[in-house]
């Protein structure tokens, strides 16, 4: 029953390489969507981060305003963290949740949570094995400005609240390449697929 982490900076093309682990049969789940999932309206978790930031980080119709929640804890690191202590808890609890019905499902999954703030929130897990999506800062910044439409001065600024590039590589037991073409990326993805239970197997015998 492996469990892997994967994580990535911004850009950085954890996305790609968290579906093509889907292509090959793992189940995926996304810490993003988990966000979303416990924050919907009516949630015990949107009425905390309301009671906490004010109600006009709610819409009319009840859901968050993302963009006003973001205003408010961004670049604030007692904000963010505020805003962790609501919501990490929710998220801790509905992955562990998906984890098990995923195992219960089918004892011989793999699963794959695709988790941007794994070196924030998550590092200490028992992890079977942790991927990291790896692009230079720089080539992620030029994504962001190319591909998304963000400003370069917005692109900075996403890319230095996150963890730094070295501190994600020191969680890593696998690396994905993600600065090549894209089939070279696809490539690692499948090599370390078939490559899994070696891996696996590998960090087991270190921990002893």
């Amino acid at each position: 029953m492996p469990l892997l982490a994967l994580t990535g900076g911004i850009a950085s093309g954890k996305s790609t390489i968290a579906r093509r682990f889907a292509d090959h049969g793992a189940v995926v789940v996304d810490a993003d969507a988990i966000v979303r999932h416990v924050q919907l309206p009516g949630s015990p978790v949107l009425t905390a981060l309301a009671a906490e930031f004010g109600d006009d980080i709610l819409r009319e119709d009840g859901s968050l305003d993302r963009a006003a929640l973001a205003g408010r804890t961004f670049g604030d690191a007692a904000a963010v963290e505020r805003m962790n202590a609501i919501v990490h808890p929710a998220v801790r609890a509905e992955s562990a949740r998906r984890f098990a019905e995923a195992f219960t499902a089918d004892p011989e999954a793999v699963v794959v949570y695709d988790v941007p703030l794994l070196a924030e929130a998550r590092a200490a897990d028992p992890w079977d094995l942790i991927v990291v999506a790896h692009a230079p800062a720089e080539i992620r910044r030029r994504r962001l400005v190319d591909l998304r439409g963000f400003t370069e001065p917005d692109a900075a600024a996403r890319i230095a609240a996150q963890v730094t590039d070295d501190e994600r590589l020191a969680l890593a037991d696998v690396v994905v390449d993600t600065a090549v073409p894209l089939a070279d990326t696809l490539s690692q993805v499948d090599r370390l697929w078939q490559e899994l239970p070696r891996r696996i197997a590998e960090k087991n015998a270190g921990r002893r």
